[in-house]
């Protein structure tokens, strides 16, 4: 699975740069590092609705207003670095079938 991060001048203004960093750790902690590629990326579009990141390869584990399903995957909005952990838990670690 691809994670890309959003570092647009919007997106950049929000925290970008502690949202990758917070995902670096969290990647880290649950040893999922080799499976998952952290990318940082342009801007994804949604300026209006905080950091977006964008998760490639997978469905999303639920929609709302957090998040929702794309083309490629699923983008969940409002990303900040005290909640990557929470998200990565719910939304991104059960679509790794590491089971």
């Amino acid at each position: 699975m691809t994670i890309k991060v959003c570092v647009g001048s919007s997106c950049h203004l929000k925290g970008s740069y502690d949202v990758i960093e917070a995902f670096k750790e969290v990647l880290k902690k649950y040893d999922v590092e080799d499976i998952v590629d952290l990318q940082a990326s342009f801007c994804l579009g949604h300026c209006a609705r905080g950091v977006t990141v964008l998760c490639e390869g997978s469905e999303p584990a639920a929609h709302g207003s957090q998040v929702e399903e794309c083309e490629n995957g699923f983008i969940i909005h409002e990303v900040n670095a005290q909640n990557v952990e929470e998200l990565f838990a719910n939304e991104i670690y059960p679509k790794l079938n590491l089971n």
